[in-house]
């Protein structure tokens, strides 16, 4: 039982420690670093929290404890497990699959950044409840938290609105998920989407619909599916995160108030830029010659 209390090897990257023995003295000191909290825990609640400072351990400067130990000194010595938490920003990632309204497959990707605002509410609500006294199991909590935030804000939306309004899209997706992270005790410094795509099937029919103006009925009875597909697997940035990249390209088509015509059934487009052909040999914007 040591007469000092301290984190004195925290890593830059560690977000939670427990201090190693739930005996403590009444008298000891307890030396919190800046960019540091201290909460002492029992029995599924946050009790007592302090700062950055040196702090001696009375019942003065624990008003918390006194009233939950009563009987329950063994002489000058208390039980209760104390909590180191560094209020540093921290780094971490997310990545899920979930679906949109419509109920297309939605793939997404990237970083957040965070740190920990409220101590006392962070260790009541994720540390104990979760049994999570290591960085490890923070970070996998958290990743797991951001995940099903994320999934249940896209799945108000459906694909067409996630790709052709990602701005305003993602932005509402990440006001929902940080006030769900203020809920535990956490401020949400920024999150960034790397990526955001569906499966190859729904990129065509989105591809149709915004380029052709057709039904989704009609999409997927198109004999010129297959040269779509083609035509997107060749485009920048196919693959993971790809729907940014093409649907960009058909909302520039889309600025200045134009509006898709629409495009009977079986017709040809072209396998290079999607253009629909109307029977001519070369393709009138980009020139590839019609096979």
């Amino acid at each position: 039982m040591a007469d000092a209390i301290e984190w004195t090897n925290a890593s830059p990257d560690d977000v939670v420690w427990r201090y190693p023995d739930n005996r403590v003295k009444w008298g000891s000191q307890l030396i919190v670093m800046e960019n540091q909290a201290a909460i002492f825990y029992r029995d599924g609640k946050a009790l007592d929290t302090f700062l950055a400072g040196r702090h001696k351990l009375t019942t003065s400067s624990m008003p918390g404890l006194v009233g939950w130990l009563q009987k329950k000194v063994k002489g000058d010595v208390f039980e209760a497990t104390c909590v180191f938490i560094s209020r540093s920003q921290f780094q971490g990632k997310f990545g899920g699959r979930g679906q949109t309204s419509d109920l297309a497959p939605l793939m997404f990707h990237g970083n957040m950044w965070y740190r920990v605002k409220e101590p006392n509410i962070f260790v009541q609500d994720v540390v104990g409840n979760q049994n999570a006294f290591s960085t490890k199991k923070i970070n996998d909590y958290l990743r797991s938290f951001m995940n099903e935030r994320i999934i249940d804000e896209f799945a108000h939306f459906d694909l067409q609105a996630v790709f052709t309004q990602l701005d305003e899209t993602s932005l509402k997706v990440k006001t929902k998920v940080r006030q769900a992270f203020e809920r535990i005790g956490l401020e949400l410094v920024d999150l960034k989407f790397e990526g955001i795509d569906t499966t190859e099937k729904y990129r065509e029919r989105l591809f149709w619909l915004r380029t052709g103006g057709v039904t989704g009925q009609q999409v997927a009875g198109m004999e010129t599916m297959k040269d779509a597909a083609e035509s997107l697997g060749k485009s920048p940035g196919a693959g993971f995160g790809a729907g940014m990249g093409f649907m960009g390209a058909v909302s520039d088509q889309m600025k200045g108030g134009e509006q898709p015509q629409a495009t009977p059934a079986g017709a040809k487009f072209c396998s290079n830029c999607g253009t629909a052909l109307e029977g001519a040999k070369f393709c009138p914007n980009c020139g590839q010659k019609v096979g």
